[in-house]
């Protein structure tokens, strides 16, 4: 499980766009995506900079992990 902030995620519209990004990277992946703390945690067995380029390519770049 991987777990990702999205600092540019800011509404409806934006998790759409992170759950699409993210299901059309891995169709059978395990997507929740909260809004309130800008957040997406996949269930994936893609490397995680696979699911972090296909996000930047969406245009929600992951914020460097801490």
């Amino acid at each position: 499980m991987y777990r990702f902030n999205l600092p540019d995620m800011s509404c409806g519209h934006c998790v759409a766009a992170v759950t699409q990004a993210l299901k059309e990277a891995d169709a059978r992946a395990g997507v929740q995506v909260d809004l309130a703390t800008r957040t997406a945690q996949v269930d994936s067995t893609l490397p995680r900079d696979t699911l972090s380029a296909a996000l930047a390519e969406a245009g929600y770049p992951p914020a460097p992990e801490a």
